[in-house]
């Protein structure tokens, strides 16, 4: 499966890289010796993100840290122009249909006139894409927001009513994003006193042995009841069993198909967890199994279930479900990505009422890929339980 994976991202990246080359380096006709420079620089970029995957596995995540970075920086910038020259190349066969079906055909079609439009579309994309690059980087690596979300549930006892549960998602500790940067979202966590903590998925991108250090922070995390988590698809690509073993020592209950209930006195809600579904294909007894997560609970008690993709939600629903708290989307990270993942799943991001079952989808804690957002922002979610 990696195999495939791979030859579709790195035919992808080929294919990207060549309209580049013809619209940065060819169709501007760039003087000697840029010509070539460009072409070189445009070569050795492609060939730098399949690179960055082979050096994190030979040479250790700690070690390409610095290495990758620029790398990714370029993958962000070479999305933001691909989509620019796109929309442009839509303008210029839009104005060369048009010129032609005017009867002025003649004043587009000279190649003097063309290499005039093709200049002005480079540049037009430089002036684009570069200062938005700038501001995507310095909000992916920067800002991180605290959004407080509140949630009416029909069946909620009183004696629950504001019950906190902070949610962190998407971290993906690894190449990017190391224990200092953890030590602060721990940090703001703590701040909110939050009930209980929920992690859902995407948390490393990297083993044990390489992110035991820098994912250690997570021992600080402090909640009334705990700190729960389940699985993201992230997870079964890098040392599933070593950190199903490793998270419980950190002070992290792992749900895996199955639901806790916290009690107040005679009250009490439940917490539900199910595995990613990308684990059904990854690793023997994983996957998405509802109906024995919600096995055996007291259905007269309300329900939050923690799932990473939001396209449980159907499911959910059909089973009673009360809040689903979801992330994976990244609430799109880097528009116009955000309508490719809206192909995928059924919500993007926010607060949601799918018949009766409400569903929040969070934008993430970090990033992965690109160290850039634009659209969306990074976010510790509180979300406070209110009595219906």
């Amino acid at each position: 499966m990696f195999l495939i994976f791979f030859l579709i991202a790195l035919s992808i990246t080929a294919g990207v890289h060549y309209y580049l080359y013809r619209r940065l380096v060819v169709g501007p006709e760039l003087p000697p010796p840029w010509f070539g420079i460009g072409r070189a620089a445009l070569i050795a970029l492609g060939i730098s993100i399949p690179l960055s995957f082979f050096a994190n596995r030979l040479l250790g995540l700690h070690a390409t840290r610095v290495l990758v970075f620029p790398i990714y920086v370029w993958m962000g910038l070479m999305a933001l122009f691909f989509f620019s020259f796109l929309g442009l190349d839509v303008l210029r066969a839009v104005l060369v249909l048009g010129s032609r079906v005017s009867g002025h055909g003649e004043w587009i079609g000279s190649p003097e006139r063309r290499l005039f439009l093709s200049r002005v579309v480079a540049w037009t994309a430089a002036g684009i894409v570069l200062p938005t690059a700038g501001v995507g980087v310095a909000w992916g690596l920067g800002k991180l927001v605290v959004k407080r979300i509140e949630v009416t549930l029909r069946n909620l006892p009183r004696e629950l009513d504001g019950f906190t549960i902070a949610q962190l998602t998407d971290l993906h500790m690894g190449p990017m994003r190391g224990g200092r940067w953890l030590s602060e979202v721990v940090k703001r966590t703590n701040a909110l006193g939050p009930d209980l903590v929920a992690i859902t998925g995407d948390l490393v991108d990297g083993t044990v042995a390489e992110l035991a250090t820098d994912v250690e922070p997570l021992r600080e995390l402090q909640a009334r009841e705990g700190v729960v988590f389940v699985t993201g698809n992230h997870e079964y690509f890098n040392d599933l069993l070593g950190w199903m073993e490793h998270l419980p020592k950190l002070g992290l209950r792992v749900l895996r198909n199955e639901h806790i209930t916290l009690r107040r006195g005679k009250v009490a809600v439940d917490i539900a967890g199910v595995d990613d579904p990308t684990g059904r294909r990854f690793a023997p007894g994983h996957g998405t199994d509802l109906g024995q997560a919600l096995s055996g609970r007291d259905t007269g008690r309300p329900v939050v279930l923690l799932a990473h993709q939001p396209k449980i939600i159907d499911e959910a629903q059909a089973q009673g479900v009360d809040l689903v708290l979801s992330g994976h989307t990244h609430g799109g990270q880097l528009w116009p990505f955000s309508y490719l993942v809206a192909l995928s799943q059924p919500y993007l991001k926010g607060l949601h009422d799918h018949g009766g079952t409400q569903i929040y989808v969070s934008s993430g804690t970090g990033f992965w890929g690109p160290p850039m957002r634009l659209g969306t922002t990074a976010e510790i979610s509180l979300i406070t339980l209110r009595a219906g």
